[in-house]
């Protein structure tokens, strides 16, 4: 049913009111009570946030039943100007709420204030400037066709909205992934139920609201909260009125989603895990690549679908640069978000820091020798409930390891070291996933040339995580299907119709 009162709003200056808040669902522009409540606990100290109202059938039957009815409303009637519109109008609404929204990631995720800040927020808003940029300067191909009996024709191609889209987010970068696959969604003209993580529920919750505020018409965009199996995720994916789904996060949850659309033959646009790469060869600036590598491991504690955790070393320089990242690991602060001195916050949850520690318990049963880190740290009684763990790094394995070669997701990387170029090529490419690879060299010919033969969708070369948004993003093999970014994304969420005139 509907809530008679509206969930209390997340506020940089109340952000815990004494009654314990309630996230509720957000459908046709209300706020909705779910089937039952579900404990949403601060990854910093282990301390309760929220109670979040779980989506039944019921609930996710009325999300599509609202987003169906407003794309065949107002705002499927609108231009692409009108929308281009609403989108910027939607960034600057992101930044007036900018506080509140840094205090729904940290809240919810633990990171500190300053990442939140600079990373999440700043691209939320410059995700919706981008895409309103792209969809106003798109077009499709045309062509003037003359056939040999004398008819002529102009063909030109025009494009629809996808319909009706699932947008199924994950939790370590919440409201910046999520408003990754909002912003040309909308811009291409659809309308969207969200499924944030239940590890992350507050951004999403905010932005819907937000969204409202700016001036969306209620039931373009729609919230539900839960999980996967018997719960939100499964009735949202096997739901007859969606007409594609677009999801990040682990390639096994890729799989089980391309099943349950499988019957109903719909489109889908993934972007899975990564176990990813970095080439460092003798001739790289060694502090460049060392600040590098300990910024693409440790940022966000590991949990960046793009983070390395397998670094390849040149023999003449494996041990200066086993020593400067080790350095860099210890060096890090872990503490309390709004402290600025924080550089590195906790693991999402217990139960993600249980799998992480499981991986490094193995690592050293398969002879890892530690370099930084393997254990829980010990930050005093305020802090100690929370999901922390020390920075990682270690030595002595091969790609014959398991922990060489499955996703971890945490702050943890393995150095390993490679003879000649064509060896650090193969290494790299050794893996079932096929997300993103860095090369650190001064060589411009090596670099572009190493980068080419890089079996990934990103490949960077002497940086990472430096991306246009116009650039395509994605990955091959189990790291995920098509692209996002630019055209790139409309590609995915609109449908073109070729119109054939003859002259």
């Amino acid at each position: 049913m509907t809530s008679q009162t509206t969930s209390l709003p997340l506020t940089a200056s109340n952000p815990a009111p004494q009654a314990t808040r309630q996230l509720r669902n957000f459908i046709g522009g209300e706020h909705v009570d779910g089937v039952r409540t579900f404990d949403k606990l601060n990854p910093v100290d282990g301390s309760l946030i929220a109670e979040v109202h779980e989506s039944g059938r019921h609930e996710v039957d009325r999300a599509v039943a609202a987003a169906r009815a407003a794309l065949d409303g107002p705002w499927g009637r609108m231009t692409t100007g009108e929308r281009a519109t609403i989108l910027r109008r939607i960034a600057d609404t992101i930044e007036r709420r900018f506080d509140d929204l840094v205090a729904a990631e940290v809240g919810d995720t633990g990171k500190p204030e300053t990442l939140a800040r600079d990373l999440d927020v700043a691209r939320a808003a410059a995700n919706f400037r981008a895409f309103a940029d792209v969809v106003s300067a798109a077009g499709l191909d045309s062509f003037l066709t003359e056939l040999p009996d004398g008819r002529r024709a102009l063909n030109y191609a025009v494009r629809k909205p996808l319909g009706v889209v699932a947008v199924i987010v994950p939790w370590n970068l919440p409201l910046l992934l999520l408003t990754w696959k909002l912003a040309p969604a909308l811009a291409g003209g659809n309308t969207v139920v969200v499924k944030p993580s239940e590890e992350t529920p507050s951004s999403a919750t905010l932005l819907a609201e937000i969204l409202l505020e700016a001036g969306l018409p209620a039931g373009v965009v729609n919230v539900v909260h839960g999980f996967g199996e018997d719960s939100a995720g499964e009735f949202l994916t096997t739901h007859p009125g969606i007409d594609g789904v677009t999801f990040t996060g682990e390639s096994s949850t890729g799989s089980a989603i391309m099943r349950a659309v499988a019957p109903r033959v719909r489109p889908v646009s993934f972007e899975l895990g990564g176990k990813n790469a970095a080439v460092v060869f003798a001739d790289a600036d060694l502090d460049t690549a060392i600040a590098g590598l300990a910024r693409s491991t440790y940022l966000n504690t590991g949990q960046v679908c793009l983070c390395t955790e397998r670094i390849y070393v040149e023999r003449a320089i494996f041990d200066d640069v086993a020593a400067g990242l080790a350095e860099q690991a210890a060096r890090l602060r872990l503490g309390r978000p709004e402290d600025p001195a924080t550089t590195t916050g906790p693991l999402i949850s217990q139960a993600h820091r249980a799998k992480v520690l499981s991986y490094l318990d193995l690592a050293q049963q398969e002879g890892a020798t530690l370099l930084a880190g393997g254990g829980i740290p010990s930050l005093g009684p305020g802090l100690d409930g929370g999901s922390w763990i020390e920075p990682t790094l270690w030595t002595g394995l091969d790609n014959s390891h398991r922990t060489v070669r499955e996703e971890v997701f945490g702050p943890v990387a393995a150095l390993i070291p490679f003879d000649t170029e064509e060896e650090a090529i193969a290494l790299a490419n050794d893996t079932d996933y096929g997300l993103a690879a860095v090369t650190w060299t001064r060589d411009l010919s090596r670099g572009h040339r190493v980068a080419q033969r890089m079996r990934v969708g990103m490949s960077w070369v002497n940086t990472w995580y430096l991306r246009d948004l116009r650039s395509p993003f994605g990955g091959v093999g189990l790291s995920g299907i098509g692209r996002e970014g630019g055209h790139h994304s409309l590609e995915f969420y609109t449908e073109p119709t070729n119109v054939c005139v003859q002259l």
